[in-house]
């Protein structure tokens, strides 16, 4: 498990390497941190909460530098960056990893993942359907924690 987790960093790590040079970007060590640090993660994250980690982690990163390197991230595609319902950006790593949904808690924000291979069904036959090339899909599902107790709600 371990040796393919630093495989997949190492094949990110090349193609964030070919993203900064064809842009002009330098290749800085804080921006390859931030990139193997977002990889050894496996949860959704805020680029705050990946700062304050990094830093209690002595790593030596200004938050702009974090900030501005999930951005690049997300734009060669090897973060995701969602919008869950608040004004708060969470983001998860996105190479080598299958399609999946979220449902969120409204309460407490929690973001729990699922994949169902009928929503993929659903995508190949509304494009046909509708003469339409599907490329991508989002798919949020909003409620309430309910099979943990929600820290954010009371007990009734």
């Amino acid at each position: 498990m371990q040796e393919a987790k630093n495989s997949t960093i190492e094949e990110v790590k090349n193609i964030f390497s070919g993203h900064l040079e064809k842009n002009g970007l330098r290749k800085t060590p804080e921006r390859y941190a931030i990139l193997e640090e977002i990889y050894r993660r496996n949860d959704h994250f805020d680029a705050e909460a990946l700062y304050i980690h990094m830093k209690t982690q002595n790593y030596r990163v200004s938050r702009a530098t974090v900030y501005n390197t999930l951005e690049l991230l997300v734009t060669c595609d090897l973060v995701k960056k969602h919008q869950f319902g608040k004004n708060l950006a969470q983001y998860e790593k996105s190479y080598g990893y299958k399609q999946h949904d979220h449902l969120i808690c409204v309460d407490c924000g929690k973001v729990l993942e699922f994949c169902d291979p009928r929503v993929q069904q659903i995508k190949t036959m509304m494009g046909e359907l509708l003469k339409f090339k599907v490329t991508h899909h989002s798919l949020n599902l909003y409620g309430n924690c309910e099979t943990e107790p929600c820290p954010e709600r009371k007990a009734v």
